[in-house]
């Protein structure tokens, strides 16, 4: 008598070799992620005593630890300083393009003014905390030429700069 082939149907085969199959690949992916959670929490608190929790203690010190995050302010002071630093030096930058400026001979009051605008609203906008880009604007014009930042010693029209023949190039 031959061996009888017995018909398994597509359900049957999917309930004994499939499913467990995805399971088994289902816990492993699910350990894996649990691993490496355990890590990143341990490195951050600096603190191994995690690594050695079982899964329900290691899930719950990972999300007492998220919910601390969570509540801290979200600019630690310590990354204030180098942008409190940076402003500082930026200011510095711009009084030394005012004072260049203000004293070089033949210099276009308007353009002066329109850089130092410029350079004003950039460090407005570096005060701010940090907006996303779509959202920037242009400043609106200064009330007067003091307004601007833009100093000179000499009261010079822009009819009395002479035109250069030729262009020049300006750092700025």
């Amino acid at each position: 008598m031959a061996p009888q082939m017995e018909f398994v149907s597509k359900t049957q085969h999917y309930l004994k070799v499939k499913k467990p199959q995805l399971e088994r690949e289902r816990r492993a992916r699910i350990n894996k992620c649990l691993d490496n959670l355990k890590e990143l929490v341990a490195e951050f608190q600096g603190n191994d005593s995690i690594l050695h929790m079982d899964k329900a203690e290691m899930l719950e010190n990972a999300v007492s630890f998220i919910k601390t995050q969570v509540r801290k302010p979200k600019v630690p002071a310590a990354a204030q300083v180098p942008m409190d630093s940076f402003r500082h030096g930026y200011m510095n930058a711009v009084n030394e393009v005012s004072r260049v400026m203000a004293a070089t001979p033949g210099m276009n009051v308007q353009l002066g003014k329109a850089v130092m605008i410029h350079l004003g609203c950039e460090y407005n906008r570096l005060s701010e905390i940090p907006a996303p880009i779509e959202n920037t604007e242009m400043c609106p014009a200064p009330m007067s030429p003091a307004s601007s930042g833009y100093h000179s010693d000499e009261d010079i029209s822009p009819a009395a700069s002479p035109a250069p023949s030729t262009p020049v190039w300006r750092p700025w």
